[in-house]
């Protein structure tokens, strides 16, 4: 689910951010790296990239002979949010359909529980439609938590982000 890991990558700064003092350089640095950070979304490696905790070292700098831009090797750990097949997790509900429900779960939107994933469930046609376990009487509508397990996960790369399929067979499974 969440990773710590450790990245190497290459920061440029504009030669007009820089300044005498280093505190002002490592300053632009950083930020610049915030910059790139947020705007990169998610790896398929690595999942959703959530937040820098450390900066671990900054490289010496290059300078690009035509822009005259520097550039940095830099080193820095982050968190990321991953999900891996057979995993248990908990989503929320947020949107119902005949065929089953879809769930979020931090940064992913998209997890897909098929009614054919919950057997012991039947959809039920109402002002709030929901999926009803007549032997326990549990519920699953909109805004529910539900534990579940995941069986597939696929990486959209056009849109930087994640899709799974999640099913409710196994001990402990279902709303919370």
């Amino acid at each position: 689910m969440f990773l710590k890991v450790q990245l190497n990558w290459n920061v440029v700064i504009p030669a007009e951010n820089l300044d005498i003092k280093g505190l002002m350089l490592q300053k632009a640095i950083l930020v610049r790296l915030l910059d790139d950070f947020s705007s990169k979304k998610a790896t398929k490696d690595l999942g959703y990239l959530l937040c820098v905790t450390t900066l671990d070292k900054i490289g010496e700098g290059k300078v690009r002979e035509h822009s005259g831009d520097i550039l940095f090797p830099v080193t820095f750990t982050c968190l990321s949010f991953k999900v891996f097949r057979g995993e248990v997790i908990e989503g929320v509900v947020h949107k119902i359909l005949k065929h089953g429900v879809f769930l979020r779960c931090g940064p992913i939107e998209n997890l897909y529980l098929s009614n054919q994933k919950m057997s012991d469930y039947q959809y039920q046609i109402a002002e709030n439609p929901c999926f009803l376990n007549s032997k326990t009487g549990s519920r699953i509508e909109k805004d529910a938590t539900l534990r579940c397990i995941v069986i597939g996960v696929k990486y959209m790369e056009a849109q930087k982000e994640f899709q799974a399929v999640v099913g409710l067979e196994g001990d402990y499974l279902g709303p919370v």
